[in-house]
């Protein structure tokens, strides 16, 4: 199935305190308002990606489509960094985890969110509420939101990998519950031309 991924989310550690207020002082493109957030908002055009800064030098990099987008971020950030306070070092080598993945995918099929929550037993379904479906998988631990034109948005993957296998299984589960639609109805129409005979 084809997949776009549209945010990956990746924490690291700039290994220093940062002075977070003489930071938003310094530099246009850092927001801070610790009444309200503990920690301060980077904002960065190319690549474009969202920095959370902390004052113990961690670190949350949002927006990047792309795993490079991580590393020029936070080699970028360093470098705003080390600028204002010249004892945070400018990172070269970017070590980082990816802590979530989101993707988008298209299952090319209209869903029945309704009969989908009644068949599934890991999908919530409330439509007053939201209008997708919610589909949880185990393993890989993802969560998947359902539209009923079969568009599908996909959470919480760390690699990858884990991404193509919990669609993978969102797709044989659905296309297995059609399958045995298909199936019901065949055979309710075969009794039906029984019974008139």
């Amino acid at each position: 199935m084809d997949y776009t991924i549209v945010n990956l989310v990746a924490s690291a550690n700039l290994n220093a305190t940062l002075d977070l207020y003489n930071l938003a002082m310094s530099i246009p493109n850092i927001e801070y308002e610790p009444e309200q957030f503990p920690g301060a908002i980077l904002k960065l055009k190319e690549p474009k990606v969202s920095m959370l800064l902390f004052k113990n030098g961690k670190v949350i990099c949002s927006g990047a489509s792309k795993e490079e987008e991580i590393s020029l971020g936070i080699r970028k950030a360093s470098k705003l960094i080390h600028e204002v306070q010249p004892k945070v070092k400018v990172v070269e080598h970017v070590e980082y985890e990816v802590v979530n993945l989101v993707a988008t995918a298209n299952l090319n099929q209209s869903l029945d969110l309704f009969n989908t929550a009644m068949q599934l037993d890991n999908v919530e379904y409330e439509p007053e509420q939201f209008p997708g479906a919610i589909l949880r998988i185990h393993e890989p631990k993802l969560t998947l939101l359902l539209f009923k034109n079969g568009k599908v948005i996909c959470a919480g993957a760390k690699r990858e990998s884990d991404l193509q296998a919990g669609l993978q299984k969102a797709a044989d589960l659905i296309n297995g519950m059609a399958k045995k639609e298909k199936e019901a109805k065949a055979s309710a129409k075969v009794e039906k031309t029984g019974k008139r005979r």
